[in-house]
């Protein structure tokens, strides 16, 4: 705002403002002390009004928001029975945290909630909590218009933890499919059967959980499985090997174009109770992803460029500091064949 010039009036000089269609004014001995005052009580009703529309601001819990996230956005996204746990976990978790409203969260806050939570899980759950949380944040600002800008923003993510390198050796797949009641060449009449199928099904494919459910008989060709829809947005067709064909046997047609008519939620309760019953410690599904592409390198001596082209990577790089984890001793063997 533009400041008016003050005008004399006999010994003194006058200044007027204009705020809110009010008029204000105040004499002073010179132009310059006028000038001071205009803009020190501008500062002033500018901080009285913005001190009152934030009063104004109507109370909107962080759960509605949240809630509001996950019909608009969230259950949409590959992702969502994740996001709406998450969502779950945090509002049953952080109750008065939940129910503050969207414009009394600050960084601080949110700070505070990071420390916490550290105390409980992985860094890794924290940092994929901070960055579900700052992106329904960011649809608070962006697309609802209900906050200036995300506490998120500003608050530091704690260090990213060592990427995992769990191995799954035979002993252990032995005891996954003796806990699932499955053996070798047997063909899935249960649940449980085909979890287990899908178990060594991913070890000879490096297929994700969540692709090898979504796998359609119509997209089953001769020497390949076609992909549509994968994890990073692009489609990709995976190559059967003569093991992964001898699986695919197995598999009865029903009569429906889904290869398994098994939901996620299912699959995974089921199978991370069975790793409990057979005392296998730090194991994840997803494991059998480093396993299938170290395999993949050490026996069949596939080169980087097949290699991403197989597991849909894009970078080498994560593909080989996350995904192919040799052993010493495999890497001793594979200098030593070499020579």
């Amino acid at each position: 705002m533009k400041l008016p010039k003050a005008r004399k009036r006999g010994e003194t000089y006058r200044i007027e403002l204009m705020f809110n269609g009010k008029r204000i004014s105040a004499t002073r001995d010179t132009e310059k002390e006028c000038e001071q005052w205009a803009m020190l009580k501008l500062l002033e009703l500018k901080t009285e009004q913005s001190k009152n529309i934030k009063e104004e601001k109507q109370h909107y819990p962080v759960s509605a928001l949240m809630y509001k996230y996950y019909e608009e956005i969230g259950k949409h996204k590959k992702s969502s029975r994740s996001i709406r746990i998450s969502i779950k976990q945090f509002i049953d978790t952080y109750s008065a945290l939940s129910e503050m409203s969207v414009h009394d969260i600050t960084p601080q806050i949110l700070t505070d909630w990071r420390n916490t939570r550290l105390k409980t899980v992985s860094v890794g759950t924290v940092l994929r909590d901070i960055s579900l949380f700052s992106a329904i944040f960011t649809y608070a600002q962006k697309e609802l218009f209900l906050i200036d800008s995300n506490p998120f923003s500003i608050v530091s993510k704690p260090s990213q933890p060592k990427s995992r390198n769990r191995r799954i050796n035979a002993h252990e797949i032995d005891l996954v499919l003796k806990a699932h009641d499955y053996n070798h060449g047997q063909t899935p009449t249960e649940i449980k059967h085909f979890i287990a199928w899908a178990f060594l099904f991913a070890i000879e494919t490096t297929m994700r959980q969540g692709e090898i459910l979504s796998i359609q008989r119509s997209n089953i060709f001769e020497d390949y499985i076609h992909l549509p829809d994968t994890k990073n947005g692009d489609s990709r067709d995976v190559p059967l090997m003569a093991g992964a064909k001898e699986l695919l046997k197995l598999i009865p047609n029903n009569g429906s174009d889904n290869l398994l008519n098994i939901s996620s939620s299912t699959f995974q309760n089921t199978f991370s109770k069975k790793l409990k019953k057979a005392n296998i410690k730090e194991m994840h599904f997803h494991d059998t992803r480093h396993e299938g592409i170290t395999r993949l390198v050490k026996l069949r001596k596939v080169p980087i460029e097949i290699l991403m082209k197989i597991t849909g990577h894009k970078t080498a790089g994560i593909l080989i500091n996350t995904y192919y984890n040799p052993t010493a001793s495999e890497i001793s063997a594979m200098l030593n064949e070499s020579n």
